[in-house]
């Protein structure tokens, strides 16, 4: 015998939901007001950076930099919920603190927008995004250690590279590498054989 509040249930379910997603948008709206000021959105979607266009954080300047990272910080949480990321696949209370991390998410992002949102594409580079995603899934889970979960952040374990002047002094001193290895004017043996 069915049970009679099922229905009921169900229509709660799909409530919450909806509440769920207008809970995200409005924490969106929010966070986009904040940095922007009383005036509204900043507008970092669309005004003057093109859809794939990339993004070097570092090299940004404010109030761009900061429009933007409202804007990733809300599609990282999009994608997690929707692909329902778990802790060892994403350092979910800290994984803005890891660079590597957010390098790939960055790129990820940059190669999301350009796949869905440029109208004259072949529907190709949908396909390769989510193969992309996974790849990227893989290489995320590896970099960052697998030491930050259930919200504890584990600091850098491991030594800077470049931080020892004596080396970085003695790999500059020894130059670049050879040039072409295969036949040419570099390397008249290779030409005879």
């Amino acid at each position: 015998m069915a049970d009679p509040l099922d229905p009921l249930f169900k229509a709660l379910e799909s409530i919450n939901e909806e509440l769920s997603g207008l809970h995200i948008r409005l924490a969106r709206v929010e966070d986009q007001q904040s940095i922007s000021g009383a005036g509204g959105p900043g507008g970092a979607e669309g005004e003057g950076r093109p859809p794939g266009t990339p993004i070097v954080w570092r090299k940004l300047e404010d109030p761009e930099r900061s429009d933007l990272w409202v804007e990733f910080t809300g599609w990282v949480f999009d994608i997690a919920d929707q692909f329902e990321l778990t802790v060892d696949q994403l350092p979910r209370d800290c994984w803005w603190l890891h660079g590597g991390v957010v390098e790939e998410l960055t790129a990820l992002w940059t190669s999301h927008r350009s796949a869905f949102e440029i109208k004259d594409d072949s529907g190709a580079s949908v396909y390769l995004w989510h193969d992309a995603f996974a790849r990227a899934l893989d290489r995320i889970s590896r970099s960052w250690l697998g030491e930050c979960t259930n919200g504890y952040h584990q600091p850098r374990s491991r030594e800077r590279w470049g931080t020892d002047a004596k080396l970085r002094a003695t790999i500059i001193g020894a130059g670049p590498p050879p040039g072409r290895r295969g036949p040419g004017p570099e390397n008249p043996d290779l030409l005879a054989s």
